[in-house]
């Protein structure tokens, strides 16, 4: 039970990860906020490669994991974990399926009722980001300019999310929830505005695989 629990909190962490990157690169702009409101604004399709780390506030040792993504908005993406365990996530728009290939695990969603008041519904879809995020200019370190958002409802998982711009590209990315974990997100390799094959956002059940669900 508690494997299952961890891998399905590693899947929510992911799952906003995997939408948020779908609001990456395009043209550059003066600040760090007016290029996160091009993203929101432009990106229509986005694919490319991932590194995560997520850091526990006990100081633990770091989870590390990596894979692909491809999106199309609003809300048809593929995010695929290569390490440290194959994990699916695949949504057509609609629905929202996470596959767990050790277990054979397939879980269904509504997309709607998957992502909820997220920071993720936002980013990867057509809502305002004044509405629910409060937007900050956090500086220039590291080669990279930092937007701060600060969620305005107070039920969301996350406490904060600070994404790292750099060259018209979102390049980092690092979302803090409130039990004190810090889960940063490297972009290794990002195409803006590519033409995914819709077959990618289509899934059905591997045979004998246990689904949860609608």
């Amino acid at each position: 039970m508690s494997q299952f629990k961890s891998r399905a909190a590693f899947a929510s962490r992911l799952l906003v990860v995997a939408l948020l990157a779908a609001t990456s690169g395009l043209a550059v702009a003066a600040s760090g906020v007016a290029q996160l409101r091009q993203f929101v604004d432009h990106a229509k399709s986005a694919q490319g490669d991932f590194e995560q780390t997520v850091t526990s506030a006990s100081g633990r040792k770091p989870q590390q994991a990596s894979g692909t993504f491809v999106f199309s908005r609003p809300g048809k993406f593929r995010w695929s974990y290569d390490k440290p365990y194959a994990q699916l996530l695949v949504s057509d728009g609609d629905k929202l399926w996470s596959w767990d290939r050790d277990l054979n695990q397939v879980t269904v969603k509504r997309l709607g009722d998957a992502l909820g008041s997220t920071p993720a519904a936002i980013l990867a879809g057509s809502g305002d980001l004044d509405r629910d995020f409060e937007l900050k200019e956090a500086g220039s370190s590291g080669g990279f300019d930092w937007v701060l958002a600060t969620p305005k409802l107070a039920e969301t998982s996350f406490a904060s999310i600070r994404l790292g711009l750099a060259g018209g590209q979102l390049k980092r990315m690092e979302l803090q929830d409130n039990f004190g974990q810090t889960t940063l997100i490297v972009f290794t390799s990002l195409v803006a505005n590519a033409r995914p094959d819709p077959s990618l956002f289509r899934f059905l059940p591997p045979p004998g695989a246990d689904v949860i669900g609608e």
